[in-house]
């Protein structure tokens, strides 16, 4: 019997028995050639890979003194403190991570925490050349970063950039890079999710997911698709051990797009800002709201005489898409406007009342935040070592803290201080110290200075609130 004739023998039995064959079953067939069993990725990576390089940066760090030191007899020994009378120790360090080259005058792609504080940028490329490089452009927020060959010297490779709106949940992937400095490597997987924005990795969060091996080494590489065209900058794996557990992060090409635009006209990258907080609908909010699902952001509050306001936008209008796209989370509002850019006219879709409208709005670069005035925190206790600052509406916009300014902003803190020991980090927003609330620095100073037996410290850390316990 052949297989034809099998095929429809099953689909006869299945409609007899009242199954409903899927509608994909008709496109699975076993390969039926020689051809189809030999099919490979080569010739994408024989496209694509010749213009994924390796990336070094390298910097002057001064070295750290030795702990004998610190010890007052050796300082007795030696004289009052031995560290006055040595030059201070400098030495190098070096830094390795993937790039690609994207147009092939030699302007390069690649993570920011990459070659960040670098003082000598090189590149290797996979024949072996060797360049140096320029940094015209580094973003610390978006953790992208735009290298220029100095002196390219004859024909460079390049990567189309493609468009990472058009990927879909499923589609094959390929990762190019360089993991742990052991030469080029390529992995292949599916895209696992996108729109990744509770992540962690970056300020501003827009991630596509996938299963491809991504291990050191690899951030700043190509995610490409069956294509050849670059679909995403490969930027951090989720991991415990530091090595590939099948999920990794890349940001999205149309984000690269903005930053190559902005590196282009020699400036830096302006985030659009349309001057609103807003939160994310949640399934009670949904339910009051009548929606079938969760969707949407809300605006809680408009800055006065901003571009929301200016083109009518009110407190409590739910926001349903951008430019066509749905939208369902305020980070995801967000990298919508970027990819628009500065200048440029978004169109948005709202919700006000069960009545549907849209809004044209131009973009703007936000207004630049003002930085309250630090202080430095040297009572005894467990927030030795911080400093601190009031927390204003521009900042807690930043920092992501939903509603009315609240809490005082842990800026920096010394690494080997009580308060790194007991927990506290750089970023965190302290609101409450034994169960009354921080609103200033004044607050904080006047908490910070008793001596209670337990203390009882409430932050707020990347949006989710911590209750902390310590002696």
């Amino acid at each position: 019997m052949n297989r034809s004739l099998v095929r429809a023998s099953a689909i006869a039995l299945a409609a007899a028995l009242g199954f409903a064959m899927p509608a994909h079953a008709a496109e699975r067939t076993l390969p039926s050639s020689q051809a189809e069993i030999q099919l490979s990725f080569a010739p994408v990576v024989k496209q694509v890979a010749p213009a994924v390089v390796n990336v070094y940066a390298t910097r002057e760090v001064a070295a750290r003194a030795s702990p004998l030191f610190d010890d007052p007899f050796f300082r007795q020994f030696f004289g009052r403190d031995p560290r006055q009378q040595l030059q201070p120790q400098r030495r190098q360090q070096n830094s390795l991570g993937s790039g690609v080259i994207v147009d092939p005058s030699g302007i390069i792609i690649t993570n920011n925490h990459v070659i960040a504080d670098g003082t000598e940028v090189k590149i290797a490329l996979a024949d072996r050349r060797e360049f140096e490089c320029d940094v015209i452009l580094k973003d610390k927020e978006l953790d992208l970063a735009v290298l220029k060959i100095r002196d390219p010297r004859g024909d460079l490779p390049s990567v189309p950039i493609g468009e990472s709106d058009a990927l879909e949940v499923g589609d094959i992937v390929l990762a190019i890079g360089n993991p742990f400095g052991v030469g080029q490597t390529v992995t292949q997987g599916i895209v696992s999710a996108l729109a990744r924005t509770r992540v962690g990795i970056a300020d501003y969060q827009f991630f596509i997911q996938t299963d491809a091996a991504i291990n050191p080494g690899n951030s700043g590489g190509a995610l490409i698709d069956m294509s050849g065209t670059l679909v995403g900058i490969n930027t951090a794996i989720f991991s415990r051990g530091g090595g590939s557990n099948g999920i990794g992060f890349a940001i999205p090409s149309d984000m690269v797009k903005v930053v190559l635009e902005s590196a282009k006209r020699g400036s830096t990258v302006q985030l659009p800002s349309i001057g609103v907080d807003m939160q994310p609908v949640t399934a009670e909010i949904a339910e009051s709201l009548g929606l079938d699902r969760p969707t949407g952001v809300l605006i809680a509050t408009l800055d006065p005489g901003g571009p929301a306001e200016k083109a009518g936008l009110q407190p409590g209008d739910r926001i349903v898409s951008v430019g066509g796209v749905e939208v369902s989370d305020p980070r995801e509002f967000n990298y919508r406007l970027a990819t628009i850019g500065v200048g440029n006219v978004a169109d948005i879709e709202i919700d006000r009342d069960g009545r549907i409208d849209h809004l044209k709005i131009t973009l703007q670069a936000p207004k630049k935040v003002e930085r309250p005035q630090e202080v430095r925190v040297q009572v005894r206790g467990p927030f030795a070592g911080t400093t601190i600052a009031d927390v204003t509406p521009g900042i807690a916009r930043e920092l992501g803290v939903p509603g009315e300014p609240s809490g005082v902003l842990v800026t920096r803190i010394d690494p080997r201080s009580p308060a790194a020991r007991v927990g506290i980090a750089p970023g965190d927003v302290v609101l409450a110290i034994n169960g009354e609330e921080v609103v200033t620095t004044a607050d904080f100073m006047r908490l910070a200075q008793t001596s209670p037996l337990l203390w009882r410290v409430t932050v707020n850390r990347q949006g989710r609130v911590i209750r902390m316990a310590f002696r």
